[in-house]
C-alpha cells in the first residue's frame, strides 16, 4: 500500500478524532499534513508559527493567571512576529503542574488553571480525595490525568475533551507513520498496550492507551486492574509494606508476565500481526520467561514494538535501548526496525519517537516547537546539551509552554532523510530532579517482584 492510501485509510478510522473543517491553526498543523516528521521544512516552520502563535493568543486571552505571567515578563501576543519571537513566550516550569493542595483547594487550583469555561463540576464529599476531585472534573466531560515522580508527588494535568482527542490522534499518527507499513488495523491485528487498563485509570500512561483500543481489531492491556494515584504513591515512596500485600501482588505480577509469554508465543503461532507499545520492562521479563522455557518466535514483520516513559529494570539496572532491540530481534524474531522508542510526558502533546532507519528521535515541528536551554535561560546551538523546554500548539486547555527537568540535546537532520531535527537519543534528568516516567511508575507498582528480587 502506497504511504498516501496508508495514511488515508488511518485518517478514515481516527475520524472520530477529527473535527469537522474549517480548521484554525492548531488544527491545520496537526491534521492536514501527510507526515508529521517529513513536511517540507518552510510549510512546517509556516504551519507551527501559526499554531503556537494562535495556541499563545488564545491562553493569553482566556487564562487569567497566565496572561498576568505574561504581563509579569511583558510580553503580549503582538510581541510574537516571527520564529525568532518564540523564545519570548513565557513558560512555565514542569514543578508548576505539582504545586497544588488538597481537598477542595485542589478543586480551585485546577479551575485556576485551566484556559477558558469550566464545565459545571459537583463535588459530592465534603473531604475529597485527590482521586474524588480527578473524577469529578472526568464526570463532567473533562480528561484531568496525572502522572508522578520519586516523592510520589503527583504532576496534574487538565484537558479538556478537544486537547484529549488532538493528542491522542497526535500519539496515534506519530506510531502509524513511523511503522509504516504496518498494518495496524488488520483483521487479524493484535496489541498489547503494556501499561494499565485506559479504563481504569487516571494515569496518563494509562488512559493515552484509549486510542489503541479505537484503532486496533483486538486489544489487550498487561495491567488489567484499577490503579488508583494511591497505589503509584505508594509504589514511588516505597510505602508497600504489607507482607500480605506484597504476597498478593508477587503472585499477581507473575501471573502477568505468563499471561504476555504465552500472549506472544499465541501471535506467532497463528500468524497474527502483534503489535506492543508501552514499557519495556514488561516485555523484557516476558523475553525472559520465553528464554527459561528454551523459546523463540519468528513473528518477523508481523511484530512491532513501540516502548516509552523508562528503561530501568531493576532499581540499579537500566537497560540500553540497542540491547533490548537486539534481544527483541533474537527472542521474537521481529526485525530492529520494527522496535522504535517514544519520548513524550504528561504535560505536552509531542510525542519524539525514534525513525526505523537511524533510531534517532524525531520531533513533529509542525506543531511543537523544541528549545534546549542554558542555565540562563538562553537557547543553546546543535550538540550542545541543556534544559528541555517545548512550546505544544495542541492543548487548548492549559498553556503548554515547559520547561522540563530533562537534559537533552539536539542533534540536526537525521540521516534517514526526513526533513524535522531529532534529539539525542539519551535523555537523562537534570541534576537535582527527581526520577519520573510513565514506565518507572508502572515498574515500582510491580517491582514487587516480577525478577525473584524485592528491589
Amino acid at each position: 500500500m502506497e504511504f498516501k492510501d496508508y495514511m488515508k485509510k488511518f485518517n478514515k478510522l481516527m475520524e472520530p478524532y477529527i473535527p469537522p473543517k474549517p480548521w484554525n491553526p492548531v488544527e491545520e498543523a496537526l491534521y492536514k499534513p501527510l507526515d508529521l516528521f517529513n513536511t517540507p521544512k518552510e510549510e512546517a516552520e509556516e504551519l507551527r508559527f501559526k499554531a503556537i502563535k494562535y495556541a499563545f493568543k488564545h491562553h493569553y486571552e482566556n487564562n487569567s493567571f497566565y496572561k498576568k505571567f505574561c504581563k509579569e515578563n511583558n510580553v503580549s501576543p503582538d510581541d510574537i512576529k516571527s520564529m525568532d519571537d518564540l523564545i519570548k513566550i513565557p513558560f512555565l516550569e514542569d514543578k508548576f503542574f505539582k504545586d497544588y493542595p488538597s481537598g477542595k483547594e485542589f478543586a480551585l487550583w485546577l479551575a485556576n488553571i485551566y484556559t477558558g469555561d469550566l464545565p459545571n463540576v459537583v463535588i459530592e464529599k465534603r473531604n475529597p480525595s485527590f482521586e474524588d476531585v480527578i473524577n469529578a472534573f472526568n464526570k463532567a466531560g473533562m480528561v484531568i490525568a496525572y502522572s508522578s515522580g520519586t516523592s510520589g508527588r503527583h504532576t496534574v494535568i487538565p484537558r479538556s475533551k478537544r486537547t484529549w482527542m488532538r493528542t491522542q490522534y497526535a500519539m496515534a499518527k506519530t506510531a502509524v507513520t513511523m511503522l509504516y507499513p504496518f498494518p495496524f488495523w488488520a483483521d487479524n491485528g493484535y496489541a498489547q498496550w503494556l501499561m494499565s487498563n485506559p479504563f481504569k485509570t487516571n494515569i496518563f500512561a494509562g488512559k493515552i492507551g484509549e486510542v489503541v483500543y479505537h484503532l486496533i481489531k483486538n486489544p489487550d492491556c498487561a495491567i488489567d486492574r484499577p490503579v488508583t494515584a494511591e497505589i503509584v504513591r505508594q509504589a514511588m515512596t516505597g510505602g508497600i509494606k504489607s507482607a500480605l500485600i506484597r504476597y498478593v501482588m508477587k503472585r499477581e505480577n507473575k501471573k502477568t508476565m505468563n499471561k504476555l509469554a504465552n500472549w506472544l508465543i499465541k501471535m506467532d503461532k497463528e500468524k497474527n500481526y502483534a503489535a506492543m507499545l508501552g514499557a519495556p520492562f514488561l516485555l523484557h521479563f516476558a523475553m525472559n520467561k520465553l528464554e527459561e522455557d528454551g523459546i523463540t518466535l519468528n513473528l518477523e514483520e508481523r511484530g512491532a514494538i513501540i516502548t516509552g516513559g523508562g528503561w530501568k529494570i531493576y532499581e540499579y539496572e537500566r537497560m540500553p535501548v540497542e540491547k533490548f532491540r537486539k534481544r527483541a530481534n533474537e527472542i521474537l524474531g521481529i526485525p530492529e526496525e520494527n522496535i522504535l522508542d517514544l519520548y513524550a510526558m504528561v504535560e505536552g502533546n509531542g510525542y519524539m519517537i525514534h525513525c526505523p532507519e537511524e533510531h534517532n528521535l524525531h520531533i513533529p515541528q509542525t506543531y511543537y516547537h523544541p528549545l534546549v536551554l542554558d542555565s540562563n535561560g538562553e537557547p543553546v546551538g546543535e550538540g550542545e546539551e541543556g534544559r528541555y523546554a517545548f512550546l505544544d500548539a495542541l492543548s487548548d486547555s492549559y498553556p503548554s509552554f515547559i520547561i522540563t527537568g530533562d537534559n537533552v540535546k539536539l542533534v540536526g537532520e537525521c540521516g534517514c532523510g526526513r526533513t524535522t531535527i531529532t534529539l539525542d537519543a539519551e535523555v537523562r534528568r537534570a541534576g537535582g530532579e527527581e526520577m519520573r516516567g510513565c514506565a518507572e511508575e508502572m515498574r515500582k507498582m510491580l517491582a514487587v517482584d516480577l525478577s525473584g528480587k524485592n528491589d
